[in-house]
């Protein structure tokens, strides 16, 4: 853990969105329950500009199915991006916001260098089974006298939508043995890795994407997700009980999963997905 001050790129980011996102903001706090908890709050009282949330420490962060997102300072790199968002259907927006952050953090995906994938719906893998980042995502409905600008064109009523992430950047300061499934970094990959610089390189793309997914949807995604997809042609199990194998993602971003009795999609949900075999495949070109 660095006792170096942080030196975040706030001022670069918020020229780089802020055309992009009118009334955009960049805030880093020291320490807060969780950035997402704190959109939530904001949004509820009718603050719904867009704004991307940093925390250098969390004491309360949160991942999916309640699942406690545990950190040390200047260990992951933790924020939460809030905007209003109008899409024609919500489907699939965890597999972009995992797809976007996969693209940004390793441009390449070859048999050679590729390393980070997207384990669906929204995790990010390493093709050795590692668990890099995780991204809970939580909608707010806000208060029915504001009135703010929504980005899609959806038929339905816009919401304040918060995607929070946490990345792994250092190693973890002990061993996660006793983890569910063992933990990977951005270090791992190049130790020059830090959180102010993963940030400046994934937030403007993924910006760009979620723009991108709120006017045409998942299509634009699918073919790029395929490349990325850790579990793709692997035998999986289910939380619920069942088995199969992982064929890739339908076009409202379930997962197909061949069984015995047919192809079955599987919605993201309560559902915990994880490959039989942890030894992942190497990257698919």
């Amino acid at each position: 853990m660095s006792t170096t001050p942080t030196r975040w790129p706030a001022e670069d980011l918020w020229l780089e969105i802020a055309p992009r996102l009118p009334g955009f903001t960049v805030e880093v706090l020291p320490e807060i329950d969780s950035t997402n908890t704190e959109l939530m709050r904001r949004a509820r009282s009718g603050q719904v500009d867009p704004i991307v949330l940093v925390a250098e420490s969390q004491t309360a962060g949160r991942g999916r199915l309640g699942r406690q997102w545990i950190n040390q300072p200047g260990d992951c790199l933790m924020y939460s991006l809030g905007l209003m968002l109008q899409p024609a259907d919500w489907s699939g927006l965890s597999l972009v916001v995992g797809l976007s952050i996969a693209e940004s953090l390793q441009a390449t995906a070859d048999a050679h260098t590729a390393r980070i994938g997207v384990k669906w719906p929204n995790d990010l893998w390493l093709w050795d089974g590692r668990k890099l980042a995780g991204t809970l995502i939580e909608t707010a409905n806000v208060p029915v006298d504001v009135l703010a600008p929504a980005h899609g064109r959806g038929p339905g009523p816009a919401r304040f939508v918060i995607l929070g992430t946490g990345i792994n950047v250092c190693p973890p300061p002990s061993r996660s043995d006793a983890l569910s499934t063992p933990v990977a970094c951005l270090q791992d990959l190049d130790p020059r890795w830090t959180a102010p610089l993963a940030l400046q390189r994934l937030l403007p793309r993924l910006v760009e994407d979620v723009l991108l997914f709120a006017d045409h949807g998942l299509a634009p995604f699918v073919e790029r997700f395929a490349q990325r997809d850790v579990l793709r042609g692997r035998a999986v199990h289910l939380s619920d009980g069942s088995q199969g194998v992982a064929e890739g993602i339908a076009t409202d971003g379930s997962l197909l999963l061949r069984t015995p009795q047919g192809l079955r999609p599987v919605i993201s949900g309560d559902v915990s997905v994880r490959p039989i075999d942890m030894a992942l495949p190497t990257a698919r070109p």
